[in-house]
């Protein structure tokens, strides 16, 4: 079983809380915290996240910021193993107004040609190894839609990004 993300904005600051960390104990402490959550606010991108940040960046991990603030970058807010049940990465606004930014000037067409996915199955990266060639229209041009719309809202309302890994299906 893979990993799967999900995406949430939020505002720098809540319930007068302004700790990235404590604001995550608080949202991600229940099951149910997507459905406490405007559904614009909320983004599930799935197993889909390893590819699109294969495709932002060239790489299945690294790569530069704002490219790689997209998928894989931020700060790291569930160091305490177990205390959420899920991996929390926080994006401050400054960063997500940034990569706001790159996803508005770039296209999907641009990143589409980096779609091999024996290439990114050889690179590892998740499911890469069952995907066919309509994957590409099929699933990662909506979920980079969907990110940049998220994104964009994020950095108009000078809000955060919080990206929650966990199990697929969990």
């Amino acid at each position: 079983m893979g990993l799967a993300m999900s995406y949430l904005r939020l505002p720098p600051s809540l319930e007068g809380e302004q700790d990235p960390a404590r604001i995550a104990r608080l949202v991600f402490g229940t099951r149910d915290w997507r459905r406490r959550h405007p559904a614009d606010r909320v983004l599930d991108v799935g197993g889909a996240w390893q590819a699109l940040h294969y495709l932002i960046t060239g790489d299945p991990w690294d790569g530069r910021p704002p490219e790689s603030d997209v998928v894989c970058g931020g700060r790291l807010l569930t160091e305490e193993e177990g205390v959420l049940g899920v991996d929390v990465i926080y994006l401050a606004p400054a960063r997500v107004e940034a990569a706001a930014g790159m996803l508005a000037e770039t296209p999907f067409d641009a990143l589409a040609e980096r779609f091999d996915p024996a290439a990114m199955a050889a690179a590892e990266v998740q499911d890469a190894d069952r995907m066919d060639a309509g994957v590409c229209e099929r699933v990662l041009r909506p979920a980079y839609d969907g990110l940049t719309r998220l994104f964009s809202s994020a950095a108009a309302d000078g809000q955060a990004v919080y990206k929650v890994m966990a199990p697929a299906g969990g």
